[in-house]
């Protein structure tokens, strides 16, 4: 992905100069983290109070992060495309008369951050909270990506990570994920987990919308890397993530989709350019 010369995002929050950990007691950032890559990329799916009980009640520390320069080009890769994600979705919303596309600030953290949905962790991975409008990226997670999914160390592929939790603010901007948490508080487990899925597709949909309008404005894509996205996009479905972690799948436990939903879900965005293509929530569960 050409990013040369554009521009960085000034809603950014970085948190990265302390870190906060556990010193004892539970399991720790390491331990958790198969737990948690099944919930990769959730605006919604990570609860964070089970987060608190597994960690269990080591005590606290604050440390000075040490930030390398391989990170710091991360960091620049990172606002660059939420800047891109700004342009373009402002310039959408205008267009399409959806009202003020409000930009959501994104929070650059290590280990562990507070946010308004709770406590956020590296182990997450990347979120998007509501309550405050904000992502949360800890860039450490582009490395777990490459070092434990295997997806490839390309920009675009980082650009779909944060492309997805933008999408999430899509949604919360035209009400959609609001209306969906209202319908999933009132619903059995199994079928919350079909509505989160649901959210997660559109979010992929979006992220494939976004890149269209990014291409078609700045031609900064280059040979292999919509294939790498999707390729990304199939590393981080559920039936895959669970087979890596536990060697079988849970269907009823499903909260993103399956890979081959989410390669098709972003792989039409990006083909249609048109959010009004991609109403998952019009479809039964079977056929998404």
């Amino acid at each position: 992905m050409k990013l040369d010369g554009r521009r960085q995002s000034s809603n950014v929050d970085d948190r990265r100069s302390s870190s906060a950990g556990k010193a004892a007691g539970g399991l720790g950032i390491a331990g958790v983290v198969i737990y948690f890559i099944i919930n990769m990329l959730s605006g919604n799916g990570v609860d964070l109070s089970s987060l608190q009980s597994i960690l269990g009640d080591g005590v606290s520390v604050q440390s000075e992060h040490e930030i390398t320069p391989e990170e710091e080009k991360l960091a620049v890769v990172a606002t660059q495309i939420l800047a891109s994600t700004e342009d373009i979705w402002t310039a959408y919303f205008s267009a399409h008369g959806l009202g003020e596309y409000k930009k959501p600030t994104m929070v650059l953290y290590t280990s562990s951050t507070r946010s308004g949905c709770g406590q956020g962790s590296a182990a997450m991975g990347p979120f998007y909270c509501s309550a405050d409008q904000c992502l949360y990226i800890d860039l450490s997670f582009f490395s777990t990506m490459k070092e434990q999914l295997g997806a490839e160390e390309k920009e675009f592929n980082y650009a779909y990570v944060i492309a997805h939790e933008v999408g999430h603010h899509v949604q919360n901007l035209l009400g959609t994920l609001g209306q969906a948490h209202q319908q999933m508080a009132k619903m059995s487990k199994a079928d919350a987990n079909e509505v989160s899925v649901m959210i997660e597709l559109q979010a992929d949909f979006y992220a494939g919308v976004w890149a269209h309008h990014e291409n078609d404005k700045f031609r900064s894509l280059e040979d292999g890397d919509l294939e790498s996205a999707i390729r990304c996009a199939q590393k981080i479905g559920d039936d895959y993530l669970q087979k890596k972690a536990q060697g079988y799948v849970v269907e009823e436990s499903f909260t993103h989709g399956t890979s081959a939903q989410r390669m098709r879900w972003f792989k039409k965005g990006y083909q249609t350019g048109d959010i009004n293509q991609g109403n998952t929530f019009k479809y039964r569960y079977s056929d998404l």
